[in-house]
């Protein structure tokens, strides 16, 4: 049997987890299993589910200090954002186990003015989650709760890199949810295209192109599929900005957790004279802490591998040779570990793919526009769509900017980073395909609707 390790980033000689990659047969006994345990887990009562959510919820907040520690452990995540994103994972099964109670219908005035017409909501089966490694707690959650709450049960193929923290998770739900509710399947590639082969919905995140695959194979079989996937966001700053604060929350955006956040800032787009802007914002990200993640004071991380601290070192020096300057980032941190120095680029040439393609790390580039609506333009001047940020004091500004930007969600004098898991998640373009994430919009996707005449 082939075997998977997931290895700390900061320590790579210490192994966290050594997994099955889990081989297509073994996905589809898995599925048979789930699609068993989901007639008796869906037609039960919803009070029931709503326990059982309640019940995972409690369990998580009985092993906080423990889940912290794993995923500091496994994923690099600093410590302070750790513990956050296992408070905010119970607040998501919290949130979904009331959920399942809310109203599940419409009623519809018929046509014969006697007859009860009216909807349903019912589960798709087994739903199939692929999940990235940098939110090991909260995405996994925020795909399964609402999944489980609507009477689904579900396959969930987490991140090599996240597998000790996805399994840990099932074990402390094991008490709580049936058998064949909630499955691990640790694997590659292959065990995501076959968990989307067994599968009767699919909700997936991470790369673009693993997603348009995902989307491409799932629509092939014809079952519900979304994929949230890559972002290359802006931040605009207008001249009339409080610059001390958008700095101050721009490199936090960009740079917090070494930048591996999809809503991370790359861009930054200054309205004006971008110079004085840019130096302040180097000299607020030369002052982030970088290092060991088990350190409160750390910001920055280390990268989840070493392939991507190759590539964002490559991309800068070629950056560099076309004329771009690097105003914080030159010095790397030492130590064995994945690490790399957040790094702040002006005068980056056009056409050069730091300003266009999303390098997961800790870097983003300054550039200048001559107005807003130049700043717009440049910020939609790419594939992705995923969130982008305002800073301004002008409210008609801040309105303007808002209805332009071809992004998913808009944050106003507030980081690109950091979403409200009770609200519509998403974006446009190539970062997102089929229906949002998260809120009540979690139930459109996960479950379908069915139409009841009911004459007497």
């Amino acid at each position: 049997m082939t075997t998977i390790e997931s290895r700390s980033p900061q320590a790579p000689s210490d192994l966290v987890v050594r997994v099955p990659d889990t081989a297509p047969d073994e996905v589809a006994t898995a599925a048979g299993l789930a699609r068993d345990a989901a007639a008796a887990w869906g037609r039960g009562p919803a009070q029931a589910r709503a326990a059982a959510l309640h019940a995972c919820a409690e369990a998580v907040v009985s092993a906080t200090g423990e889940l912290t520690d794993l995923v500091v452990r496994e994923v690099g995540k600093p410590v302070g954002e750790a513990g956050a994103e296992i408070g905010r994972g119970v607040a998501i099964l919290r949130y979904f186990a009331q959920q399942a109670l809310h109203p599940e219908g419409e009623v519809y005035p018929p046509a014969d003015g006697v007859s009860l017409l009216h909807t349903r909501r019912r589960p798709h089966g087994v739903v199939g989650l692929i999940t990235p490694w940098n939110f090991p707690v909260a995405i996994p959650l925020w795909k399964a709760a609402p999944a489980l709450a609507f009477g689904n049960t579900v396959l969930l193929k987490p991140a090599p890199q996240s597998s000790a923290v996805a399994l840990r998770l099932a074990e402390l739900f094991a008490d709580a949810l049936p058998r064949g509710v909630l499955t691990i399947l640790t694997g590659l590639a292959g065990t995501g295209e076959a968990l989307v082969d067994a599968a009767d919905a699919i909700s997936f995140t991470g790369s673009v192109r693993a997603g348009q695959a995902v989307a491409v194979r799932a629509a092939t079989r014809g079952i519900p599929v979304q994929c949230e996937m890559g972002g290359q966001n802006a931040a605009i700053v207008l001249p009339d900005a409080d610059q001390d604060a958008a700095a101050t929350a721009i490199a936090a955006a960009a740079m917090g957790y070494a930048g591996q956040k999809c809503t991370a800032t790359s861009r930054v787009i200054v309205v004006g004279d971008a110079a004085p802007f840019a130096e302040r914002l180097a000299a607020a990200v030369a002052a982030l802490p970088v290092g060991d993640p088990a350190d409160p004071a750390t910001v920055v991380g280390p990268l989840i591998e070493s392939r991507p601290v190759e590539a964002i070192r490559a991309a800068v020096r070629r950056a560099e040779a076309g004329g771009a300057q690097v105003l914080t980032g030159t010095r790397q941190p030492g130590g064995d570990g994945w690490f790399q120095a957040p790094t702040v680029l002006a005068d980056v040439p056009p056409g050069d793919d730091l300003l266009s393609e999303e390098y997961f790390g800790p870097v983003c580039a300054v550039l200048p526009a001559e107005s807003a609506d130049a700043a717009v333009r440049t910020a939609n001047n790419v594939r992705h769509g995923l969130v982008a940020a305002v800073y301004t004091q002008n409210l008609a500004a801040a309105l303007t900017l808002t209805d332009q930007l071809d992004v998913g969600m808009v944050k106003v004098n507030a980081p690109t980073t950091g979403v409200d898991f009770h609200a519509p998640f998403g974006g446009e373009k190539e970062s997102s395909y089929g229906p949002r994430e998260q809120g009540t919009a979690a139930r459109d996707f996960y479950t379908r609707t069915v139409t009841i005449t009911l004459t007497p």
